[in-house]
């Protein structure tokens, strides 16, 4: 590959829609810029034949090959042409909040890509289904299609939406910005009558109050309390992501956070460990592990006994099913097979969790943000792939020519030999 030098790769307001972008090559990427806006494209690794005798021996030296996100790239056409009419068709409080969002005289301004993934979701939720013509249908029925060509037979098929954001463009902004959404909106329907509401004849009401957040670990779980209205740092208020005349609307948002080790089923009683494994003999199904609907009271209680539920996860790059059909089996061994099967079965606890969620409460939407919203090795489908249902995309290249994330740099010298000690830096 050819060493390219970029001495300043900012070429783009962070602010708004890029307008540049550099080329790439056979070779990866050029200095060479482009006009207009790159397009979402995800790169597949391939390994390299060489030739060895008279058969093909597999080289460890990897390629790739670029294959265009043909849905992502015709949904941000769509978005693009209908933020030109200044979203003409959005819900009263939508309007407002996109409007206060980009108020150029805002003290902290937003990222162009955090409004376009909110953007992205309220088009594919107010405007696709009734609103938006033919073309905006079949981008739906497309979407739908791969939620259900992802989903195995007897399992219910989940309307997922996930918006790939490098890391470091505010994901957790994005949270908090659909959260107001929904919440706002919500509150404005059940002040009308009660058949003048938004909704469609598939979905019923668009909009909720119910949210669960579901993050893959502890300390992400801890940093999502920015969410809480209550919370004192709530985001709603220090980023100023709500008019102030909306403020109060959003005591009405229940929001649970927890991890998606919470979908395990617990086990309970105060009978001992021995005198438990002899009446479980006696039965099929465990009676001192809690019911899939048992957990789902004990984790969502503080949403209240009735309601759809918003879903939102935050890095879910294990919840997904395997591959129904056509699955690559890969043959892997040692650590990897370990690994891969530890996911395998992270991925159960998750997308078996939202389910249960599904049956007992119905989800109405899960809203996947993640920097890397990748299949993993062993998922039956290809290492890399991208899930079929990520709608919006800002890459990392995208995040770097904007001036969002900070540019890596190569080191070009080595000089530590040079010093007659060591060097100890606070790292």
């Amino acid at each position: 590959m050819t060493a390219v030098t970029i001495d300043n790769p900012i070429i783009n307001s962070p602010f708004d829609e890029p307008r540049r972008h550099f080329l790439f090559s056979a070779n990866g990427i050029t200095d060479t810029l482009g006009r207009g806006r790159r397009k979402s494209v995800y790169f597949v690794p391939v390994p390299r034949p060489r030739l060895k005798g008279k058969s093909l021996e597999l080289n460890l030296e990897l390629t790739s090959t670029a294959e265009e996100n043909h849905l992502i790239n015709d949904i941000r056409t769509s978005v693009g042409l209908w933020r030109a009419t200044h979203y003409d068709g959005a819900a009263t409080v939508t309007r407002r909040l996109l409007e206060h969002w980009q108020d150029p005289g805002r003290e902290r301004k937003l990222f162009f890509c955090q409004v376009e993934a909110l953007e992205t979701i309220i088009y594919l939720t107010e405007i696709a289904p009734a609103k938006g013509g033919t073309e905006a249908r079949k981008l739906l029925k497309r979407l739908k299609d791969a939620n259900a060509q992802a989903t195995p037979a007897g399992h219910p098929i989940l309307q997922r939406y996930a918006a790939k954001m490098a890391t470091g463009s505010g994901k957790t902004v994005v949270m908090a910005m659909l959260i107001a959404w929904q919440t706002l909106n919500k509150q404005a329907d059940d002040a009308k009558p009660r058949d003048q509401g938004p909704g469609t004849r598939d979905q019923g009401p668009l909009f909720t109050d119910r949210f669960l957040i579901v993050a893959p670990g502890i300390t992400i779980k801890d940093r999502l309390r920015t969410q809480l209205p209550s919370d004192p740092n709530n985001y709603y208020r220090t980023l100023d992501l709500v008019p102030v005349a909306f403020q109060d609307g959003l005591g009405s948002a229940r929001i649970v956070i927890t991890n998606y080790h919470a979908f395990m089923l617990r086990e309970g009683g105060e009978a001992a460990g021995l005198t438990k494994r002899v009446l479980n003999g006696k039965h099929e199904v465990n009676p001192f592990r809690e019911t899939p609907g048992q957990m789902i009271t004990r984790l969502c209680a503080a949403l209240g006994p009735k309601g759809p539920v918003i879903v939102l996860n935050d890095e879910a790059h294990h919840c997904y099913h395997r591959k129904p059909v056509g699955t690559v089996e890969e043959k892997l061994t040692g650590t990897a097979k370990r690994e891969a099967e530890r996911r395998e079965a992270d991925a159960r606890v998750w997308i078996s969790g939202l389910e249960a969620l599904h049956e007992k409460r119905r989800i109405k939407a899960v809203y996947d943000l993640s920097a890397t919203p990748f299949f993993l090795a062993g998922s039956g489908y290809r290492e890399g792939d991208l899930f079929p249902w990520v709608v919006s995309d800002f890459a990392l290249i995208d995040a770097i020519e904007s001036g969002i994330v900070k540019v890596p740099r190569v080191p070009v010298a080595d000089n530590t030999d040079q010093q007659e000690s060591p060097v100890y830096r606070r790292l």
